[in-house]
């Protein structure tokens, strides 16, 4: 093998690893899964069930909405109408503002749901 073609094989090998990072990376920060313990912070009552509150939804989502620059839009002002029921299954529309100022329609939805945790995730 030649001196130059090692060097050649050296980085295109270097810039697949790079980009592998890259997406592992992006796949981990990018997620839309939360997991959230029903404590006396975060949760309220819903129907006289067990809820997390509003507030919690409402902060989460909006920070996890665009956890990257080429992840998703950015959106602000999340708002949720009520908290969300610790029941699998339980959905949710949240709003909140896009980037070009329209309403953005953020469905929650309950994976997984147990006496002391919820574990939920939104769609983008």
């Amino acid at each position: 093998m030649k001196q130059g073609s090692g060097f050649f094989v050296g980085t295109v090998g270097g810039a697949i690893a790079v980009v592998a990072v890259g997406g592992v990376g992006t796949y981990l920060l990018s997620g839309t899964e939360s997991n959230t313990m029903l404590n006396g912070y975060s949760t309220v009552r819903v129907d006289g069930r067990k809820a997390i509150s509003a507030d919690i939804i409402e902060g989460r989502t909006e920070n996890k909405y665009n956890p990257l620059p080429w992840v998703g839009e950015k959106v602000t002002g999340v708002t949720c109408p009520t908290g969300l029921k610790a029941v699998a299954g339980t959905t949710l529309t949240c709003t909140g503002k896009g980037e070009d100022g329209q309403a953005v329609d953020i469905r929650v939805t309950v994976v997984r749901a147990s006496d002391r945790s919820v574990t939920w995730k939104f769609e983008r």
